[in-house]
């Protein structure tokens, strides 16, 4: 342990080690807790936020949340089954990626407070959006062969 010194110099050293250890304990409690508060404020506060989003905008998110689930469970089947038929694996997962990112264009091009596409009606946004589409999956139906 250490050189020298009585036992009542051994008992202090031991008692002082196990406050260090409840003090560090203690520390790492109060850490957690407050981590947890703050991220269950950060989440009350994005949540409050999002309400306020328009309901057109919450629509094109869960289209986005659709494609991206979509492409992860083509991943999960994938994984689970095998990929025979690569190209087909590829054409899907890539289909529903490819929709994802064009639809988060359309939301930024729709978005009001969005200063950049002020100018651009949402009709414009939305043939836009349409047109790549199908240019999109014109290349997903070539490369399926």
């Amino acid at each position: 342990m250490f050189a020298g010194g009585n036992s009542s110099t051994r008992v202090y050293y031991h008692h002082r080690q196990l406050l260090k250890k409840d003090f560090r304990w203690a520390s790492r409690e109060r850490m957690a807790r407050s981590t947890g508060k703050d991220a269950q404020a950060l989440i009350h506060s994005l949540l409050s936020a999002y309400a306020a989003t328009p309901t057109n905008l919450k629509i094109i998110d869960l289209y986005v949340l659709f494609a991206v689930c979509t492409a992860l469970i083509q991943v999960v089947y994938m994984a689970i089954v095998g990929s025979f038929p690569f190209n087909s694996f590829l054409s899907g997962v890539l289909s529903c990626v490819g929709t994802a990112v064009l639809a988060v264009c359309l939301r930024i091009q729709v978005n009001k407070e969005n200063k950049e596409f002020k100018d651009l009606p949402p009709e414009r946004a939305f043939a836009d959006f349409v047109l790549c589409n199908l240019v999109l999956h014109l290349v997903i139906m070539n490369f399926l062969g």
